[in-house]
C-alpha cells in the first residue's frame, strides 16, 4: 500500500536517516491504529518514515495472520517500490486467504470512519488510570514518563501498571486475574502488568478496577517483596551478527559459554527484546538473568535451546 500522508510531525530518525542517503523503515507493529484519533500518537508514515510494516491484527482489529505494509510516498518511493513488488512476488500465496485481505479492509474502514468509538476507548482507558490511582495500592506506570526525555510519546490505550509497589508480582497478578475473573492482560513482567483496549471497544473497566483491588498481597511483608530481576548489561561485541550466525557452532553448558561469543539471539520474554546477539560475548550476568527468567511463572527465553536454558549454541 503506497500512501500519501501528510507530515503531521517529524520521526527523529527520518532526518538523519535521509541526510545519509538511506530510507528509514519503521517496524510498527503495535502501532496499526496510531494517527486515528487526536488523542493517539502520529503514525511512522505521517511523521517521515519510508516504509512501514504494520500488524492490523494486533490493536487494528483485523483477524489474526493479517498485516500491511505501506509506502510512503517520499524520497524513495520510486526506488523502493519496484523491490517491495519484487520482494512480495517471492513470497505470496497464489492461494491468498479472501477472509484475511477483507478484515484488513474492515479494520480500515473502522480506524477511519469510527473516531467516536475510538475516543470512547481512550476515555475507558483513562478511567481505568483514574481509578487506579483513587485506589492508592497499585503505580501507573506511565505518570512516570516525564521522568525520560527520550519518551515522546504514549498509546492511551495501553495500561501499564506496577503490581509490585501493591504487595503481588506482575506474573501472579495475571494468574489470578485470569483464573479467577477472567479478566485477559496482554503481558506481565516480574513488576507489573500491561492491559490493552482495543481502538473502538469499551470494555467493562469497573470489573476490571474491582477484580484488580481483590488480588492478594503475598509479597507483603516478605524479603522476595524487594527482590527485582535486574537487567544485565550486554556484553562485548567481537563478530558482526551475520559474521557468528554463518560461523560454525557447538552447544555447550550454559556455564561453559560464559566469555565465549553466542551463535544465537536469546530474549527474556516478556518483552521479549534481545539480551543477547550472535556476536556478543556472553556474560555470567546473562546467563543468570535468563534462567531466572526462564524459572519465573509465564517466563521463558525465546530462542533458548531447551526451557531452562542450561545449553548455549557458541561459536566454534
Amino acid at each position: 500500500m503506497r500512501d500519501g500522508l501528510g507530515h503531521t510531525g517529524t520521526l527523529a530518525g527520518a532526518p538523519t536517516a535521509h541526510a545519509a542517503g538511506v530510507p528509514l523503515v519503521v517496524d510498527e507493529a503495535w502501532g496499526s491504529h496510531f494517527g486515528f484519533h487526536p488523542a493517539l500518537p502520529s503514525g511512522a508514515l505521517s511523521s517521515g518514515a519510508d516504509l512501514v510494516t504494520s500488524s492490523t491484527h494486533k490493536l487494528g482489529g483485523a483477524l489474526t495472520q493479517s498485516a500491511m505494509l505501506h509506502l510512503a510516498d517520499g524520497p524513495f518511493a520510486d526506488r523502493l517500490e519496484p523491490l517491495v513488488e519484487r520482494a512480495f512476488r517471492l513470497v505470496q500465496s497464489t492461494s491468498a486467504s479472501s477472509l484475511l485481505t477483507a478484515s484488513l479492509d474492515l479494520a480500515r474502514r473502522s480506524l477511519v470512519t469510527e473516531g467516536d468509538a475510538t475516543a470512547a476507548s481512550v476515555e475507558a482507558a483513562d478511567a481505568v488510570r483514574r481509578a487506579v490511582r483513587a485506589g492508592g495500592r497499585f503505580k501507573v506506570v506511565s505518570d512516570g514518563f516525564r521522568a525520560f526525555p527520550d519518551i515522546v510519546g504514549v498509546d492511551p490505550l495501553r495500561i501499564a501498571l506496577d503490581t509490585r509497589v501493591g504487595g503481588i508480582t506482575g506474573h501472579e497478578a495475571r494468574r489470578l486475574l485470569f483464573r479467577d475473573h477472567q479478566v485477559m492482560v496482554e503481558v506481565s513482567t516480574d513488576a507489573a502488568i500491561v492491559a490493552v483496549i482495543g481502538a473502538g471497544r469499551v470494555p467493562d473497566t469497573d470489573r476490571f478496577v474491582d477484580a484488580l483491588h481483590t488480588l492478594p498481597s503475598p509479597l507483603a511483608g516478605s524479603a522476595a517483596a524487594g527482590t527485582v530481576l535486574e537487567l544485565p548489561a550486554p556484553g562485548s561485541t567481537r563478530l558482526t551478527a551475520r559474521e557468528a550466525f554463518l560461523s560454525p557452532s557447538r552447544v555447550v553448558p550454559a556455564e561453559q559459554a560464559v566469555g565465549r561469543i553466542s551463535a544465537d539471539t536469546l530474549a527474556a520474554y516478556p518483552p521479549g527484546i534481545p539480551n543477547v546477539l550472535p556476536g556478543e560475548v556472553v556474560t555470567a550476568e546473562v546467563v543468570d538473568f535468563l534462567r531466572r527468567t526462564a524459572a519465573a511463572p509465564n517466563g521463558h527465553v525465546r530462542g533458548a535451546l531447551d526451557p531452562g536454558v542450561t545449553r548455549l549454541r557458541v561459536v566454534g
